[in-house]
């Protein structure tokens, strides 16, 4: 048996774009960006960022691309994958990629330090709920 899992909170790095299969499917990719802090060798505190390609499918999709942008903290769940490629200068190279099976909007809307009132799985029911907000009606969230 073997398991590949991986939990990453983070920010977006960029809006998402989302496109389409040729057999209509959506695709949504987006980049996340993890930060901790850690000692270096002289002691002093240093920021080190990993950057994650996070790829959704089918109605998350959708969402990620309507709901996403810039900035915005992220919960994702999904698999974990190194892919290689080579870049405009033709050196390898290696990127973290996640094909999720579950995203929840977390943190701060729109650059406020108000927390979201409404966190949101774009999985199947499993979104927690919370309390109205003045701007959004039922019809608005695809939920």
């Amino acid at each position: 048996m073997s398991f590949n899992k991986v939990i990453i909170v983070g920010n977006l790095g960029r809006d998402p774009e989302l496109r389409y299969t040729a057999q209509g499917t959506p695709v949504c990719s987006f980049s996340v960006a993890t930060n901790e802090k850690r000692k270096d060798k002289n002691g002093e505190m240093q920021d080190h960022t990993t950057w994650f390609r996070i790829t959704l499918w089918n109605r998350q999709a959708e969402t990620a691309s309507q709901y996403l942008q810039k900035g915005r903290q992220v919960y994702i769940e999904g698999r974990l994958r190194v892919e290689e490629y080579v870049d405009r200068d033709g050196k390898p190279r290696h990127s973290l990629e996640v094909h999720a099976t579950d995203m929840q909007f977390i943190g701060a809307r729109g650059g406020d330090d108000m927390p979201v009132e409404r966190a949101a799985s774009a999985s199947a029911g499993r979104g927690p709920g919370a309390a109205s907000e003045p701007d959004l009606t039922d019809d608005d969230i695809p939920f």
